[in-house]
């Protein structure tokens, strides 16, 4: 039973890892949108892995895990940029 839920979950969370990383450099206005999704889908994962442990399932959590974490490390290391006023005469 524990190989069917890694069947139902590795083909999203790759997919969410491929797209994650593509709207992340993409789009960097919809960052933290795009973050919390995926701890969600992350989230997910986990309460998986809780219900039925499998090795192969936690080494995906760990790869999705480690690139979400580094998403949010570069996140919030970048600066925002400042909005400029314009005097209009």
């Amino acid at each position: 039973m524990s190989q069917d839920l890694l069947n139902a979950l590795a083909l999203p969370m790759i997919f969410s890892i491929m797209a994650g990383l593509y709207g992340y450099v993409r789009f960097p206005e919809r960052r933290p949108a795009l973050l919390l999704n995926l701890l969600l889908i992350l989230l997910v994962g986990a309460g998986s892995h809780w219900y039925q442990p499998n090795v192969a399932l936690f080494n995906l959590l760990l790869l999705h895990s480690t690139a979400v974490f580094f998403m949010l490390l570069h996140h919030v290391q970048t600066p925002v940029a400042a909005v400029e006023r314009i005097e209009r005469s």
